[in-house]
């Protein structure tokens, strides 16, 4: 049986949510019975890897002094190829992961950086890639490929904290072309972190300030006023496959970090069912129309493995929205995909398939050429001087 390495936590705005999908990804693997070992980075970037890592008892406990209490985790850096191996101590045996499972959020680990460090080590991982990862991190990268490939989305500004220094005025200005009231989004965070809605031009700088806080980007968008929030999941690597949709209930003017993660249990985790319709009260014609630009949005994208696509409904004009794109969904989304006919055990067993199956298609591949210029570097075209 292949050991599968689960890392989670890092320095991220997003570090708790990440340690609850670490946790459920965990349990669920050791049902299959895959042998996992935890991989925890603290929130200053320090790595751990300890048995006591796959118990959220430690977490709730708030523990302090982790250097003291649990094992450090070290890559070798040397016996690493086509596989993470822990560094060990002497007369200690190798710790060999066969694949890597990320259940990062947001920053360092959701954003490319971590899919590189395995694309280096040449290591299978869960997940999008490195370039998906990195352009759906960043909210006005993805409207603009939205635009290009002609996918609904809402009217928007990005502006970043150089130029709201250096001129506010003019960044107001801009912002006016969309009309209030607006909401204001760190561009390269999620779980709805720093995003606020502005009615009025002193919530509108206010909001701005919030979100240059957690992030030098930010994105300002046209508000949906009688909106609905529905979100379309997807698995798969060329040809997805899209969950049911799902219709999420909130009390305030956006989907806040509260109503996902803490009211009811959190509609995030699927335990606040009095805040999640499954289906989206939609008509069959707007739900599949949802579900082939929540596919077309995946693959122009570049995702693979899974990702959620979340949408914008507004009730009264009957229009929809392409917004976010989510290649990490706090705890994998498996409420949605068991009410979509797929056990969170075979979920799981799915997305470690498709990322072996994304290894061996990229094994295919030829990384090395070939050439004398090395041996012609001495020539007087390519010579170098003080060289």
């Amino acid at each position: 049986m292949k050991t599968i390495g689960v890392f989670f936590g890092s320095r991220s705005p997003e570090h708790d949510v990440s340690i609850l999908t670490g946790q459920l990804i965990i349990s669920g693997l050791k049902k299959c019975g895959y042998n996992v070992i935890p991989v925890y980075i603290d929130k200053k970037g320090k790595w751990y890897s300890d048995a006591r890592l796959a118990s959220m008892k430690f977490f709730s406990q708030n523990p302090t002094d982790l250097d003291k209490k649990l094992e450090s985790f070290n890559i070798d850096f040397n016996k690493s190829s086509g596989k993470i191996v822990k560094q060990s101590g002497f007369l200690k045996g190798n710790v060999v992961f066969d694949i890597a499972f990320p259940a990062f959020h947001g920053q360092n680990g959701e954003d490319g950086t971590f899919q590189g460090l395995c694309e280096i080590l040449n290591v299978p991982y869960v997940g999008c890639d490195v370039t998906s990862s990195a352009i759906t991190m960043d909210k006005v990268l993805t409207k603009m490929i939205y635009k290009a490939n002609d996918i609904p989305t809402v009217d928007f500004v990005s502006l970043n904290l150089n130029e709201w220094r250096l001129d506010k005025k003019s960044v107001l200005q801009k912002i006016k072309s969309l009309n209030l009231p607006v909401i204001i989004k760190p561009a390269r965070l999620g779980s709805s972190i720093g995003i606020s809605k502005a009615k009025n031009q002193k919530e509108l700088e206010f909001g701005i300030e919030v979100a240059l806080h957690y992030d030098e980007k930010v994105i300002v968008e046209k508000a949906v006023e009688d909106l609905m929030d529905v979100t379309c999941c997807l698995i798969g690597n060329d040809n997805p496959t899209p969950s049911l949709l799902q219709e999420s209930v909130f009390s305030s003017g956006f989907f806040s970090y509260e109503d996902k993660y803490l009211k009811g249990g959190g509609a995030q985790t699927g335990n606040a069912t009095k805040s999640i319709i499954i289906p989206a009260r939609l008509n069959k014609k707007v739900t599949q129309e949802i579900q082939d630009a929540a596919t077309k949005a995946y693959q122009v994208l570049g995702c693979s493995g899974i990702a959620r696509v979340d949408f914008l409904y507004d009730k009264k004009t009957g229009r929809w929205y392409a917004n976010e794109v989510n290649t990490l969904p706090g705890t994998l989304y498996h409420h949605l995909w068991k009410k979509s006919g797929i056990p969170f055990e075979d979920l799981l067993k799915k997305l470690i398939g498709f990322a072996e199956e994304r290894y061996h298609r990229k094994k295919q591949i030829t990384y090395t050429f070939n050439s004398n210029i090395l041996t012609q570097a001495s020539s007087n075209k390519l010579s170098l001087k003080g060289i």
